[in-house]
């Protein structure tokens, strides 16, 4: 799937993860996204391995298994991969293609290039994972 610059940024402003980034940091990561076609069945991301990627949804539907259990579904606008990236540990769950699924992909060396030349996207980025961390957390206190 080929998308245009402008068609990608969308897509990343769209990203939960991204809220709060103004055009320059959209349109900068933007410029570092691919797009990826996944056939159904295909395994993104694997347990234990040290991710490479951060990826977000744009068509299909992806599933994640932590130590042999389904955790979540992922469909359009999801994100996955972004822990890994940022602490270069091993990825916590395995992420396959339940059907044909397009992402697109920003590897962990671009991230890292943006987190570090733009100051206003890693503050935004941090409190999206922070967010994300604080619905795990208050999920898991009811």
């Amino acid at each position: 799937m080929t998308l245009t610059h402008d068609r990608r940024t969308e897509l990343l402003a769209g990203c939960p993860l991204f809220k709060g980034i103004d055009a320059l940091g959209l349109a900068t990561l933007a410029e570092l996204a691919t797009a990826v076609d996944f056939p159904a069945g295909h395994v993104i991301a694997r347990e234990g391995d040290i991710g490479t990627g951060f990826f977000v949804v744009i068509d299909g539907q992806v599933r994640v298994v932590r130590d042999g259990e389904v955790v979540a579904r992922l469909g359009p606008g999801d994100f996955f991969g972004e822990l890994s990236v940022l602490d270069r540990q091993p990825r916590n769950a395995t992420v396959s293609a339940d059907e044909p699924t397009s992402c697109l992909a920003l590897a962990s060396w671009d991230f890292d290039k943006v987190l570090l030349e733009q100051p206003a996207l890693t503050l935004a980025i941090l409190r999206g994972v922070a967010a994300r961390l604080r619905e795990v957390t208050d999920a898991t206190r009811h």
